[in-house]
């Protein structure tokens, strides 16, 4: 029983530090077959299930935490568990194995990549910092193993800014891959910086006419932007943050819709966390399906399959773990204090 005999809560629970916790009663109420298998297989393999936001609701349900991609890097990197299975995409996997060398990463599908982080090639980054070679690199955390290990710091969105802010006033930096997160951040920092030319292929679908045109439908609903959205969007938003940013933000507003311009599977965590509020699909020029193609790829069965026979498991060169180890665990320190 609960404090003054309350009867205990059983539903999903967040703690202090924002991120999700699937309760560790062992009951499965509301479960599907197949996620009881994946509860059942966790159990007995020790293994920690990572699910970021944009997942889909049958695998955030069984996740132990669901969060964004720096809350999840905390979790990775401090987990006791002998497996973790990240329901994500290749990056954030790739994320998980550099910081837990010794544990044994599992990606539902390892095809499930990002049109971001493909926006910037390893290669393409090396040739430039051999023509610019005091540059800084700042990449934004969703790029490949590879762009990380040739750049200085990492970041994600929700700690972007404060992390630009600590780079020495005397370095130019160069943003990688996101042009828009970029030049949110030189709008925040007032910070100069070469931007990459890239995008988030979801994201950019947001325009100024659809978002418009939703906040005539329900003018009393504020509207929350993820940066990585073009300008023209985040000029019309209340808020401009992170997806983790987003849960408090529309907690602690009092007003009970809000219109959400990012990827959908976030509409699963607020409602889940905020059932007394609503929230509406931000659209696009032709629909309200904001679906990543490559989060979407991850699927309960898979889930399921991933921790039944351990595999596909996320494999990487150790040197190459060695150097891009350093710039995200510089990340993770300079985001502590």
């Amino acid at each position: 029983m609960g404090a003054g005999g309350a009867k205990p809560d059983f539903r999903w629970r967040v703690g202090g530090n924002g991120r999700w916790s699937f309760p560790s009663t062992g009951l499965t109420c509301g479960m599907t077959p197949v996620q009881e298998e994946v509860l059942a297989l966790k159990k007995r393999k020790n293994a920690v299930i990572l699910a970021h936001n944009y997942q889909v609701k049958e695998i955030q349900d069984v996740a132990d935490y669901v969060g964004d991609s720096l809350g999840l890097s905390y979790q990775a990197q401090a987990s006791q568990a002998d497996i973790i299975l990240f329901c994500g995409v290749h990056f954030m996997a790739e994320t998980a194995k550099i910081v837990n060398p010794g544990k044994k990463v599992l990606l539902p599908d390892l095809d499930a990549g990002c049109s971001l982080a493909e926006s910037c090639d390893a290669a393409d980054l090396a040739a430039y910092k051999q023509l610019h070679p005091n540059i800084y690199v700042v990449a934004y955390i969703n790029c490949t193993a590879e762009v990380k290990a040739l750049s200085d710091v990492i970041v994600t969105s929700g700690n972007a800014e404060k992390i630009v802010r600590r780079v020495p006033a005397d370095r130019e930096i160069l943003f990688v891959p996101d042009q828009n997160l970029g030049e949110w951040v030189m709008e925040r920092t007032g910070r100069k910086m070469r931007l990459w030319q890239g995008n988030c292929y979801i994201h950019i679908e947001f325009t100024h006419a659809s978002i418009s045109k939703i906040r005539r439908e329900y003018p009393d609903a504020p509207l929350v932007a993820h940066p990585e959205c073009v300008r023209a969007v985040r000029m019309l938003a209340d808020e401009v943050c992170s997806t983790e940013k987003m849960i408090s933000y529309c907690r602690n507003n009092p007003a009970k819709a809000f219109i959400i311009a990012t990827e959908s599977g976030m509409l699963n965590r607020l409602r889940r966390e905020l059932p007394e509020k609503e929230f509406i699909p931000g659209p696009t020029e032709t629909c309200a399906c904001a679906d990543c193609r490559f989060m979407k790829m991850n699927t309960i069965e898979k889930v399921r399959d991933a921790l039944r026979d351990e595999k596909p498991e996320l494999l990487m060169p150790e040197e190459l773990r060695q150097k891009a180890f350093v710039p995200l665990q510089r990340m993770l320190d300079w985001s502590k204090n």
